[in-house]
């Protein structure tokens, strides 16, 4: 189970707008932004099984790595789950609106399962970002 993920960008108030917007419709909102020599961002839903109520799972990062490596995370694909087809559909459009690039319009996926209702859309450093619903509707 994860608990949380931290993604490198190269411009952190291009990723604050961009996941601002793009996050909204599924419930998360900026929680926390700070700088200790790199600027981080987090962002958060509410979660009544945490003690605060509200999750933070998602994070980014700006400028190198102290470990080494590319100075973006980009290439991966993230979900997040969504509780409706319309917020699907909200998030997507939110997504492109802020400047995300088309990957598959909202739609059913039979193929991965007959529910599977997914909206595909590639963020500012080149990751494939999607909300998913699972229900029936």
């Amino acid at each position: 189970m994860l608990d949380h993920m931290t993604f490198r960008v190269a411009d952190i108030q291009r990723a604050k707008a961009f996941y601002s917007a793009a996050l909204a419709p599924l419930g998360y909102s900026l929680c926390f932004e700070g700088n200790f020599g790199f600027n981080v961002l987090g962002f958060d839903y509410a979660d009544p099984s945490e003690p605060s109520g509200r999750k933070a799972d998602v994070w980014f990062v700006d400028g190198p790595s102290p470990y080494g490596g590319p100075a973006t995370t980009s290439g991966c694909h993230l979900a997040w789950k969504a509780v409706s087809r319309a917020e699907v559909d909200a998030f997507y459009r939110a997504a492109i609106a802020a400047g995300g690039k088309d990957n598959g319009a909202p739609g059913l996926r039979p193929d991965y399962h007959p529910h599977y209702y997914g909206g595909f859309v590639i963020d500012p450093e080149g990751n494939n970002i999607e909300a998913v619903c699972h229900r029936p509707e």
